[in-house]
């Protein structure tokens, strides 16, 4: 998966991320998105993203 729909809290709605980065981890995979119309972005590990932690 190279492209990734998700709410952009600096763009304000939802937005299509971009991988930009990804690497295998003793805790699985972990992978960088980053919004293409600002410049957020988030990490997500075996499916767990940073951006939930977010209030």
């Amino acid at each position: 998966m190279q492209e990734l729909d998700h709410d952009c809290p600096d763009c304000g709605d939802e937005r299509t991320f971009y991988r930009a980065a990804s690497t295998t981890l003793h805790l699985g995979e972990k992978v960088k998105w980053h919004c293409p119309d600002c410049d957020y972005g988030f990490v997500r590990i075996n499916g767990i993203d940073s951006s939930q932690g977010q209030a």
